[in-house]
């Protein structure tokens, strides 16, 4: 099992995703958010076709489809963490902490 825990920034929520694979081309997912909107996704989305959803252009996909519906912020670092947990679980990335910092200079 690979689990993903997004801390999705000034909002105070987080999302957390346990993915379990089963071979390469099907991976179960239990996702819990503090967030009404990952609420809604995690009642939907049960499994996902690895190959099917992370090799399409950006913006496709049933999956992605499903995010953007229910996600009304596209720069929310909760849709990049579903995904990067469900590359890591299905053996197409090694898994990493990936971080990313924002802050405001006054220069």
């Amino acid at each position: 099992m690979v689990k993903g825990r997004i801390n999705c920034g000034i909002c105070g929520h987080t999302v957390e995703v346990n993915a379990i694979p089963e071979g390469r081309r099907k991976v179960k997912l239990d996702i819990k958010s503090s967030c009404g909107n990952y609420q809604k996704i995690a009642e939907e989305l049960k499994e996902a076709e690895p190959f099917k959803e992370l090799f399409q252009p950006l913006g496709q996909g049933e999956m992605f489809q499903l995010l953007a519906k229910n996600i009304p912020h596209p720069s929310c670092p909760g849709i990049a963490g579903i995904l990067k947990t469900i590359e890591v679980a299905a053996g197409l990335a090694l898994p990493q902490t990936a971080v990313i910092e924002v802050e405001k200079s006054e220069e």
